[in-house]
């Protein structure tokens, strides 16, 4: 029975590799050099928000389990998270109060960004991004692009190929 602890859920497992997968496509040095997300905690942050979105905007159109994978995803995000405040030496007191924070910015990212994806209406989302990931009124245009690529090109993917290869973004260069 104790020996049950100690192994490795394969559940588990397939949403660490998916959130990895996601995380690293967030890291793209072609996000900051070539569409301008400035290469700083707040851009990083919201780099990873933009392709959570989109990996959830992915999942919540499979069947499922797919709603199953897109709660255990957001989890082990905020999980992450967690980790890295406390890795950036925040309090365990104050932890609960900046996470509550990253949670209203994630899910109002999320809210700020789903109708114009479900639009497809690029000067809208380019609004968005601009004010987010810029920090300016400026629209982020070529990012908007990006990320419309990027929804457009999950819509033929199944909850499978998700879980064996991860979402695929295109590649940002394409679109400076």
């Amino acid at each position: 029975m104790i020996f049950s602890l100690f192994r490795k859920d394969p559940r588990r497992t397939l949403i660490a590799a998916l959130y990895k997968r996601v995380a690293t496509a967030s890291r793209e040095p072609g996000l900051y050099a070539s569409l301008g997300i400035p290469d700083t905690l707040e851009g990083r942050f919201e780099a990873l928000s933009l392709h959570m979105v989109l990996a959830l905007r992915a999942l919540r159109g499979l069947p499922p389990p797919a709603d199953e994978v897109a709660k255990d995803l957001t989890d082990a995000f905020f999980r992450d998270m967690d980790a890295s405040l406390r890795e950036m030496g925040t309090g365990d007191t104050v932890v609960p109060k900046r996470m509550k924070k990253i949670a209203e910015s994630f899910y109002g990212r999320a809210h700020a960004y789903d109708g114009p994806l479900n639009e497809a209406d690029e000067a809208g989302l380019a609004l968005a991004l601009g004010r987010n990931a810029y920090g300016s009124e400026a629209p982020a245009n070529p990012l908007a692009r990006y990320a419309l690529a990027a929804d457009q090109g999950f819509k033929t993917v199944s909850l499978e190929a998700l879980l064996e290869t991860g979402p695929v973004f295109p590649k940002p260069e394409a679109f400076a």
